[in-house]
């Protein structure tokens, strides 16, 4: 017996009408992203594994359990990139992006590797769509990018979301906080998971983002970040929250979101929507003003967010979304006879040259099998051609949702439709 092959465990096969979806979220994307001036940018699926391990911190559940990790044949470390920020900074600092225009919008739509549990919108690869803005320290940015982020979903047909914001301080108010954290759970380490006291001596913030029930009891006891902000800060976060009120985009500060990365800085959000169960967050993101220069840039300002295909393919189903076709209905052509297919091939070119989507049933059936193949398909209509249309140097046009059928003649039929789908 032939082995039998199947798709890896925590990847899929995207086949239609899902593929329709994946292609309308990317669409939607694309347009949207527009509205705010980013433009498309596209790195490598894999970087140097050092690239990761500076970017999102060697403490981080990613680092430490997630990442796909090989040597290439010349024994050099390259990772399958488990999240887009840090490639798209690698390109901003080794392409000089700076001199071109001192502040950059980028966003990308492409596949991400990490190993984790497999679930419901969360797999082993998955693809990631994501912003960044590089160059601008302004929380009137902040409050952009969540307004893009909030434009997108809207457009998706997505209306019931719940924004969670918090701050992370910076450099200079951080210290007295990690200070508090490590006082704080130092006197608990007994009731940390084993994952947690390592991170602990590494890093105490990712604490905050453990998932174990007897660490998350911990961690709503704990300090929190609000009560060690510089003035500055204070500011930055109280200018975010006012001008999201003055756009009506509604909030909720929640002082323990803290993000799964070392990197973010500042303001820190994330977009939840109903019908995934605990699983209910679409994206998120915040600020990352120090990893440009961790990555070995000049010091610079950055912000973005990121957001799963498949967990918001998964939340428009729940939600019954109506997912437009990014198609039109293809015509069917429906030749009987020799003759009439040898008609049938080159009509069917003229009409795809100008755009017209055509389908043809190349087996070739009876009429019946013909016309059923196109019902399955979607036709729009179908022309039909068989002896007596020859005969008479006519093609039928046939409605199919009408059922009306109204005869060209076959001479001026690829003109008469190339006019009519202008």
């Amino acid at each position: 017996m032939s082995q039998k092959y199947v798709a890896p465990r925590g990847t899929q096969d995207v086949l239609p009408p899902d593929s329709g979806v994946y292609q309308f979220i990317a669409q939607t994307a694309r347009k949207t992203f527009a509205l705010f001036g980013y433009s498309e940018i596209q790195t490598p699926i894999f970087e140097q594994t050092e690239l990761f391990i500076r970017g999102m911190g060697e403490a981080t559940d990613v680092v430490t359990k997630e990442m796909y990790t090989f040597q290439d044949k010349k024994g050099r470390s390259l990772t399958l990139r488990p999240e887009g920020t840090a490639g798209v900074i690698r390109s901003y600092i080794e392409k000089n992006l700076n001199a071109q225009k001192p502040i950059q919008k980028l966003y990308y739509i492409g596949p991400m590797f990490r190993y984790e549990r497999p679930q419901a919108g969360r797999l082993r690869q998955h693809t990631q769509i994501g912003c960044e803005c590089i160059g601008t320290s302004r929380p009137e940015a902040d409050v952009e990018l969540i307004s893009l982020f909030c434009t997108f979903i809207r457009a998706l047909g997505l209306t019931q979301m719940r924004i969670l914001l918090n701050t992370l301080g910076d450099n200079s108010c951080r210290p007295k906080y990690k200070e508090a954290l490590v006082d704080y759970f130092g006197n608990n380490l007994e009731s940390l998971c084993g994952d947690c006291r390592e991170r602990f001596t590494k890093n105490p913030l990712r604490i905050l983002d453990c998932k174990v029930e007897s660490c998350k009891a911990l961690v709503n006891q704990s300090p929190v970040m609000l009560d060690f902000l510089t003035p500055e800060c204070q500011a930055h976060f109280d200018t975010v929250k006012k001008l999201l009120e003055e756009l009506d985009i509604p909030y909720e500060v929640d002082p323990r979101l803290v993000r799964g990365l070392d990197y973010y800085t500042q303001t820190v959000f994330e977009v939840q929507v109903t019908g995934l169960g605990s699983q209910n967050a679409i994206g998120g993101g915040g600020r990352y003003d120090n990893l440009v220069e961790e990555l070995g840039g000049a010091s610079t300002p950055a912000l973005g967010f990121g957001s799963g295909i498949e967990r918001l393919a998964l939340t428009l189903a729940n939600h019954q979304i109506d997912i437009p076709s990014l198609t039109k209905k293809p015509y069917f052509l429906l030749p009987l006879g020799d003759e009439a297919i040898q008609q049938a091939i080159p009509l069917a070119k003229k009409l795809r040259d100008h755009g017209i989507p055509v389908e043809l049933d190349y087996r070739f059936g009876s009429f019946k099998s013909q016309l059923k193949y196109a019902d399955k398909l979607g036709a729009g209509f179908v022309l039909i051609l068989g002896e007596n249309e020859l005969k008479s140097g006519v093609i039928v046009l046939k409605n199919m949702e009408s059922g009306e059928q109204k005869e060209l003649p076959l001479s001026q039929a690829a003109r008469f439709l190339i006019e009519w789908n202008r």
